[in-house]
């Protein structure tokens, strides 16, 4: 079967790269990823995930009643027809990851994952839309950071994507590295650590040790950038003196590679200039803080290193910004 532009998942492709088997022999093709039958699109595969609050097997005669392509589920729920268009597999998350990593490995775009304890959300969304102006650009979806937010991400992602933007985010050590791990980014960017979840470590190295999970996932060749006026930015540094990875930087600190060069906070925002591996600019952001200021830098030297111009980047971001602070804290 031709794959069209609009297609994300065919019956065959899933059942492949799952390993599961597709219920009554049905035929289907998909053209969005869904686990919430409330913003479920025609169309979309929906995954029947297990959680604290319920199990979605719950919701598939739903789901496929609002026009759902088919069910990606760990067996035939009640209430379907016999020959409802069902993806059966060991494990509903399991068979996601699976379809998270077949998406990656089929797309050739940039990566780029971003974890910190704050600003992250405001960074991708940032992120994402200055990109979207210079390539098909794929991001994750308001704060689906965890382990079924991130393969959920992936899973949605079409293999014509020029850049893919991914929020990590943590509460425990040992979460980040296998979520790292499954996006391979091409870069990567710690925006700062700070005493957020404090109470899941003993101290605030441990956020930093968890922070720093992020390299695992990093490729060969691939690039970190980390806040330099952070306390523990030698220390994120030093964990990756035996990586082929080059280190990067963003602040105010003169040696920074992204440097805030003025802020300036006006009635309707802030004015930035800023020097980016030795190109100046300067932009206005319709929202005042020297964070979003810092952050805005930093995501404007994660595209320069990613192959974007950072001159139609900025232009966005004081286009955009005001959005997008509406409806995401920074």
């Amino acid at each position: 079967m031709t794959i069209g532009s609009d297609i994300l998942w065919t019956s065959t492709e899933a059942a492949k790269v799952t390993g599961g088997r597709n219920h009554a022999e049905a035929k289907w093709h998909a053209n969005s990823i869904s686990i919430d039958t409330r913003t479920l699109k025609k169309g979309a595969l929906f995954v029947a995930l297990k959680g604290d609050n319920g199990d979605g097997h719950d919701y598939v005669a739903q789901a496929l009643k609002k026009g759902a392509a088919a069910a990606l589920v760990s067996h035939v729920p009640e209430g379907v027809a016999l020959d409802a268009p069902l993806l059966i597999v060991g494990d509903t998350l399991t068979g996601l990851q699976d379809l998270a990593m077949a998406a990656r490995a089929q797309c050739g775009g940039k990566m780029i994952a971003i974890t910190g304890s704050v600003g992250k959300t405001g960074t991708k969304e940032m992120m994402a839309a200055a990109l979207a102006a210079q390539g098909q650009t794929h991001a994750s979806p308001a704060s689906y950071n965890n382990h079924w937010g991130v393969p959920f991400t992936l899973a949605s992602m079409h293999r014509g994507t020029d850049y893919g933007v991914f929020e990590i985010g943590m509460n425990h050590g040992g979460e980040i590295t296998p979520l790292s791990k499954m996006v391979r980014p091409d870069i990567v960017m710690i925006t700062t650590v700070a005493p957020v979840h404090i109470e899941s470590f003993e101290n605030e190295q441990g956020i930093a040790d968890a922070k720093g999970e992020i390299f695992d996932g990093l490729v060969d060749g691939g690039k970190a950038i980390l806040n330099h006026d952070n306390q523990w930015f030698d220390y994120l540094k030093n964990k990756l003196k035996d990586r082929d990875v080059t280190l990067y930087s963003f602040g105010a600190h003169e040696d920074a590679d992204a440097r805030l060069v003025k802020f300036l906070p006006a009635s309707n925002g802030c004015r930035v200039n800023a020097e980016i591996l030795d190109e100046d600019v300067a932009f206005t952001l319709q929202h005042s803080g020297k964070h979003i200021a810092l952050n805005a830098i930093a995501t404007l030297l994660a595209i320069k290193l990613a192959g974007g111009d950072i001159k139609i980047a900025a232009r966005e971001l004081g286009v955009k910004m005001l959005i997008l602070v509406t409806r995401t804290t920074l």
